[in-house]
């Protein structure tokens, strides 16, 4: 992934206000990032540990979403798999839902789904992030088809987003 700016990071949500967007917070350790390691951008806020968000480079530009987590519960004790880039966490998974773009959103409608609650995915894939014993499952896919799989399971959910 190309490094992204400031101001292409908050240009790019496309479900909520652009005053959500100027307001939310931006990872300062952007420069520090591993750019060459990255599929998308993830990060929690750290002022509010419930938000979390996502942008993804696509042909059209930058794409990003804001999340929310579930409260705290039972899945931090147990054994659960991202479904973006199938690493498997004790406590590591979050349920993180997105209220979808336009009048959808509005009206209250989101979409959610299983992933790293560190939105680490991309570092998990290529083993530059130990998730513990267990964590990356033996497959016969390449780490290249390893790291299309999550590039397109990042897509597919945000397409669901701006449905």
């Amino acid at each position: 992934m190309k490094p992204l700016t400031e101001r292409e990071i908050r240009s790019a949500f496309v479900n909520c206000t652009k005053g959500e967007a100027k307001r939310l917070s931006v990872p300062r350790d952007l420069a520090d990032r591993p750019w060459d390691h990255l599929d998308f951008l993830g990060w929690r806020d750290p002022q509010a540990p419930d938000r979390a968000y996502l942008v993804l480079a696509s042909d059209e530009g930058p794409v990003g979403i804001q999340l929310r987590s579930s409260d705290a519960g039972s899945w931090q004790t147990r054994r659960s798999m991202c479904s973006l880039c199938v690493t498997v966490h004790t406590g590591g998974v979050s349920l993180l839902v997105a209220p979808r773009s336009g009048k959808a959103g509005q009206q209250g409608n989101s979409v959610g789904a299983y992933m790293c609650s560190d939105l680490a995915c991309s570092l998990y894939v290529r083993g530059k992030k130990d998730a513990g014993v267990g964590s990356r499952l033996r497959e016969s896919l390449t780490l290249e088809q390893q790291i299309e799989r999550t590039v397109a399971n990042v897509a597919a959910f945000i397409a669901k987003v701006t449905a």
